[in-house]
């Protein structure tokens, strides 16, 4: 058996090698569309009789609200004194966890798709290849809906932490009587929200591409010919 490098472009126009590019297409675009994220709240406090004031609260991957600063240390606010306030929670552990699996599935569909390039003669006359093409597939299809999971959930306790019942609880000021405090103007987190969305799309198209995978390993094949077997029955008797 050959084992060196046969460039074959035919993998890619079967489903197998086509939905390896939609996979690393996709993981660029999980990754892409949350990390680098920076976004900035406008917080109005209206004060009893004083005039209003204005704070930013900002917010930036990979969303360590409790180090970002909404108000420094000895602030006037309303003629009062108020202390050096953080916003509140921390998503950093759920959308990292997230970057770092659309990253892996980018290098291993890389990885993927050279081998169905160059090498698809080794990889269909082995066992080894397909079986571990297959397990590690689904295993990026469980991690796929761990992480999109955790970070919709993330993503949401940002939202709460910078809109307005977020900052009322955050900002001991907001709880005096005679002042009111509001997100006026919200960042766009439309980004963040489609990132979510192909997170699970990622996990849809790794579900289908397991299939795909199945059928080139030994365990569909053999599936197979027991089936086309008990099919025929057995041989009719001679007499």
């Amino acid at each position: 058996m050959q084992t060196g490098f046969r460039l074959n472009l035919t993998p890619i126009k079967e489903p197998l090698g086509f939905v390896k590019v939609v996979e690393w297409l996709t993981a660029v675009l999980a990754f892409g569309t949350c990390g680098g994220y920076t976004g900035r709240n406008v917080v109005s406090i209206f004060c009893d009789g004083s005039g209003n004031e204005t704070l930013s609260a900002t917010f930036t991957y990979p969303f360590r609200l409790n180090q970002e600063q909404l108000v420094e240390n000895n602030t006037t606010l309303c003629n009062r004194t108020v202390a050096e306030t953080h916003l509140v929670g921390d998503s950093s552990s759920s959308v990292e966890f997230f970057v770092a699996v659309a990253v892996l599935a980018f290098l291993y569909s890389m990885v993927a798709l050279l081998v169905y390039l160059g090498y698809m003669h080794v990889y269909r006359d082995s066992d080894f290849g397909p079986m571990f093409d297959f397990v590690l597939t689904a295993a990026f299809a469980f991690l796929w809906l761990v992480c999109s999971s955790a970070w919709a959930r993330g993503l949401q306790t940002v939202k709460d932490a910078t809109g307005t019942a977020g900052i009322d609880s955050t900002l001991a000021l907001c709880m005096d009587g005679g002042v009111k405090c509001e997100v006026t103007e919200y960042a766009s987190m439309r980004s963040l929200n489609i990132s979510v969305v192909f997170g699970y799309l990622n996990l849809l198209i790794w579900v289908g591409n397991a299939w795909f995978v199945f059928k080139e390993t030994r365990w569909h094949s053999q599936k197979v010919n027991a089936q086309q077997a008990a099919g025929r029955g057995p041989a009719p008797a001679h007499i």
